[in-house]
C-alpha cells in the first residue's frame, strides 16, 4: 500500500510544472484594467512600454486584484515589468509602439518560473511601491528608484550650476558603489545605463571613468560568472567594447594633432623662405638688368631717364637741370632706341615692375 502511495505521488509531481505567480492590486479609480506583464531582455529599454516585450496582459477586478500565473518564464532570473496605464485601445497601441506612455505606472522586478510576487497597496492606495517575493532580489530595482530620488532631492535643494556640479560627482560615485553593495548584477546594470546615457549629465563622467576605473571590467565580470547566458552579458560587453573603440580612436586623433600641427608650421615656414629667396632673386636680377640698361646711356641721358621713371614732362626736366626742351627730347629720343623702346611707358615697364 505504501509502495503505491508513493507511486502514485511520484507520478503527481511528474506531471506537475514549476509555476510562477505575480498578483497585485491596481487602483481602478485612477487606472484601466488591463494590467501588462513583459519581459524586459534590453536594459537600454528598462523604461517605457514596448510592444515587443508584452509577453501577456490581464483584467484586474472590481478591486483592482490582478494575477498572472503560468510556467512559461525562464528558469533563471530576468527583468520583467508589470505596468498599467490610463489610454484607450487605440492609444495603449500607439504608446506601445512607440515606447513611451505618459500616463503609466510601472514596476520592474527580478523573478524566474518559480517565483511568487505580491504587489499589495502602499500608502494612500498607492501602486507599484511594494514588492513581497520569495525571491531576495526582486525588489532590487525598487531600491536602486529609492536612492534616485535622494538625489533628486538633492539637487533640487539648491538651484545653481556649482550644487549641480558638485551633485554629479558625488552622486556618480555614490550610484556606482551602491550597485556593486546591491550584489546583482543585473539590477546594477540599470545604475549603468542611468551614468552612461549620453543625454545625460554624468555622461561625461561616464567617459572620463571609463578609462580609468575598473568597475566597469568588475561589472562585465560580475555578469558573465552569474548570467552567462543572458542576453544583457553580451549586450553589456558588446556596448564597453564600442565605447572603448570609440574613446581610443578619439585619442588616437587628438594625439595626431600637435604632430600635425608641427608638420603644418613647417611647410609654412619653409613655404615662407622660399618666397622670401624667390622675391630676392627677382629683385636682384631686376637690379642687374636696370644696370645693364643703364650702362648703354650716356651719364647725361642717365639722369634724363632718372626724371623720365619720376613721370616728369620734358619740361619740367628742362627746368629741373637747366637745359632746353628740345635738347630733353633729343635725349629722351636716343634713350628710346638704345633701350629699343617707343614711349615712356616702355621704358617705365623695363624699370619699374
Amino acid at each position: 500500500m505504501r509502495f503505491k502511495l508513493l507511486i502514485f505521488f511520484l507520478l503527481i509531481s511528474l506531471s506537475c510544472k514549476a509555476q510562477y505567480s505575480f498578483t497585485g492590486y491596481t487602483n481602478p479609480e485612477e487606472w484601466q484594467n488591463t494590467v501588462y506583464l513583459s519581459i524586459v531582455e534590453d536594459y537600454r529599454k528598462m523604461s517605457g512600454v514596448y510592444s515587443e516585450q508584452i509577453i501577456a496582459k490581464t483584467t484586474a477586478d472590481e478591486t483592482g486584484f490582478f494575477e498572472f500565473k503560468g510556467d512559461m518564464l525562464s528558469t533563471e532570473n530576468r527583468i520583467y515589468r508589470i505596468h498599467v496605464d490610463k489610454c484607450t485601445e487605440t492609444q495603449q497601441n500607439l504608446n506601445h509602439f512607440n515606447g513611451h506612455c505618459s500616463n503609466s505606472e510601472e514596476l520592474l522586478f527580478i523573478a524566474k518560473n518559480t517565483d511568487t510576487l505580491k504587489l499589495p497597496f502602499s500608502f494612500g492606495n498607492q501602486v507599484f511601491c511594494k514588492v513581497e517575493s520569495n525571491n531576495p532580489r526582486a525588489n532590487a530595482f525598487l531600491k536602486i528608484d529609492s536612492l534616485k530620488n535622494d538625489m533628486r532631492f538633492a539637487y533640487g535643494e539648491v538651484r545653481s550650476e556649482a550644487n549641480r556640479k558638485l551633485n554629479n560627482k558625488k552622486w556618480f560615485t555614490t550610484l556606482q558603489d551602491y550597485g556593486t553593495v546591491l550584489n546583482e548584477p543585473i539590477a546594477e546594470l540599470a545604475i549603468y545605463t542611468y551614468l552612461s546615457d549620453r543625454s545625460s549629465d554624468l555622461h561625461s563622467y561616464y567617459v572620463e571613468d571609463l578609462q580609468n576605473n575598473s568597475y566597469y571590467d568588475d561589472l562585465e565580470e560580475r555578469l558573465e560568472t552569474t548570467y552567462p547566458n543572458a542576453p544583457y552579458t553580451k549586450q553589456y560587453k558588446n556596448e564597453l567594447a564600442a565605447d572603448r573603440f570609440m574613446l581610443s580612436s578619439s585619442a588616437a586623433e587628438n594625439s595626431s594633432i600637435p604632430s600635425w600641427n608641427v608638420y603644418l608650421y613647417g611647410i609654412l615656414a619653409l613655404s615662407f623662405l622660399l618666397n622670401v629667396f624667390l622675391l630676392y632673386r627677382i629683385w636682384k636680377n631686376r637690379q642687374s638688368n636696370s644696370e645693364d640698361l643703364k650702362s648703354k646711356l650716356s651719364k647725361q641721358e642717365q639722369v634724363v631717364l632718372e626724371h623720365l621713371l619720376q613721370d616728369k614732362t620734358n619740361k619740367d626736366i628742362a627746368e629741373a637741370l637747366f637745359l632746353s626742351v628740345s635738347t630733353i627730347k633729343t635725349h629722351t629720343n636716343n634713350i628710346y632706341k638704345k633701350l629699343e623702346v617707343q614711349s615712356r611707358d616702355d621704358v617705365k615697364s623695363l624699370f619699374i615692375k
